[in-house]
C-alpha cells in the first residue's frame, strides 16, 4: 500500500510540475494558446488534488509521521501559497489578458514556482521530522 501511495503521491507532483514548465514558457514571453492552458490549467488541479490527498493519506499511513508533524503542516500552508498564486496567474494568461494583466500573471507564476520550490525542499530534507 506505501509503494503505491507514494508513487501516486510523487506522480501528482510531477503533474504540478508540467504546469509550472509551461507557465514558464508563458512567463517567458510565449504566446499563451488556449488548448495548452486548459490542459496545464487541469494537470494543476488533478496534481493538486493529488498531492495533497494522496500526501495527507501518507501522513497518516505511515507509523513515523503525523499529521501535526511540522514538516507536514509547512507543505500544506506552501500547497495553498501556491496555489493563490497559481490561480491568479491562470486568468492573466488567457487569450484576452493584456499586457499589464500578462506582466501580473507572470509575478504571479514566478511567486508560485518559488513557492513549489520551497514546498520540494520540505519534502525532501523534512525538516524537524
Amino acid at each position: 500500500m506505501y509503494d503505491t501511495l507514494l508513487f501516486l503521491h510523487v506522480l501528482s507532483a510531477f503533474a504540478l510540475m508540467i504546469t509550472v514548465v509551461v507557465f514558464s514558457a508563458f512567463a517567458l514571453g510565449a504566446a499563451s494558446n488556449g488548448r495548452i492552458l486548459t490542459v496545464s490549467n487541469a494537470l494543476w488541479a488533478v496534481g493538486g488534488l493529488g498531492t495533497l490527498g494522496f500526501g495527507i493519506w501518507l501522513a497518516i499511513y505511515v507509523k513515523g509521521y503525523a499529521i501535526s508533524d511540522g514538516w507536514i503542516i509547512a507543505a500544506i500552508v506552501l500547497w495553498v501559497v501556491a496555489n493563490a498564486f497559481g490561480g491568479k496567474a491562470q486568468v492573466g494568461f488567457s487569450d484576452k489578458a493584456d499586457e499589464r494583466a500578462r506582466a501580473q500573471a507572470a509575478l504571479m507564476h514566478w511567486l508560485r514556482s518559488l513557492a513549489v520550490l520551497a514546498l520540494l525542499v520540505v519534502m525532501i530534507y523534512k525538516p524537524g521530522a
